[in-house]
């Protein structure tokens, strides 16, 4: 599945006040940038993704509800991503969005 341009809109407006705000495809998905740095990623179902490698904003994260991204590997392992959901509330509000994005960006630079 590819995601429609309804889908990148809606990214790009949830992230509306991110500086030099690019999008790129990739995999089906959406990477999401700032001045050239991915900070976020929106999977081809439309779940969007915050990176996070930081443990005190991983377990920020947590406790909004968010939860690692993770995935089954053909030996039966299971392998994870530094990328964490995007919490519900902040789908439903730009400006907590943006705070958390604005945190994942500065934990990068």
């Amino acid at each position: 599945m590819s995601l429609s341009a309804a889908d990148i809109n809606f990214a790009t407006e949830l992230f509306n006040n991110i500086p030099d705000l690019t999008t790129r495809k990739m995999f089906g998905g959406l990477g999401i940038y700032s001045d050239g740095v991915i900070f976020a990623l929106m999977k081809s179902d439309t779940q969007m993704l915050l990176k996070a490698q930081d443990p005190e904003f991983e377990a920020k994260l947590t406790a909004m509800g968010s939860e690692k991204w993770t995935y089954p590997r053909k030996n039966g392992g299971i392998s994870s991503m530094p990328y964490w959901t995007l919490p519900d509330s902040a789908l439903d509000d730009p400006d907590l969005a943006n705070v958390l994005a604005r945190e994942a960006l500065a934990l990068q630079r």
